[in-house]
């Protein structure tokens, strides 16, 4: 492999956290308007693109043992240690700049997952008060198998669809 295919390799995966990226916005937008019936979908999504990123994170790392080893560093050198060892020339600055990116929208991930999960956790806890809510007369059970309440009337749950 050459420095050529690991750059193509390098522009599919920023291609790819680009897109998880996306996805990860667009999953905070159905979270933030109360959309749950399109969560998963959206959930689902997310996890087919980090599938993609796994396998072409184990091609990127071919790709780089490969290039490491022609510029003379260990094959299980870290990406930044190949970029280091770059011979003069256009290389080191275009793997350079595709590693800065990838750090970028890497950050931007983490941030747009660290604050789904906000909103899943605060939906969750919301759902477990609304839920406690609606028992109010909880008893146990007597000797003939019924509880010693009677739900008499009907119950309204605002907001629900």
């Amino acid at each position: 492999m050459s420095v050529n295919d690991l750059s193509a390799v390098l522009w599919r995966e920023r291609e790819l956290l680009e897109l998880l990226t996306f996805k990860l916005e667009e999953e905070q937008l159905l979270l933030a308007a109360g959309r749950s019936r399109w969560v998963s979908h959206a959930s689902r999504e997310v996890e087919q693109v980090l599938e993609r990123l796994r396998s072409t994170g184990l091609e990127r790392a071919a790709s780089s043992a490969a290039v490491a080893e022609e510029w003379g560093v260990d094959p299980a050198a870290p990406l930044r240690d190949v970029i280091a060892a770059a011979p003069n020339g256009p290389w080191g600055e275009i793997l350079a700049a595709h590693l800065t990116a990838m750090v970028e929208l890497t950050s931007q991930i983490g941030a747009l997952r660290d604050e789904n999960d906000r909103f899943l956790r605060t939906a969750a806890q919301s759902t477990e008060e609304t839920l406690a809510g609606t028992v109010t007369d909880a008893a146990t059970y007597d000797a003939s198998g019924t509880s010693g309440s009677r739900a008499d009337g009907a119950r309204l749950f605002e907001g629900t669809l």
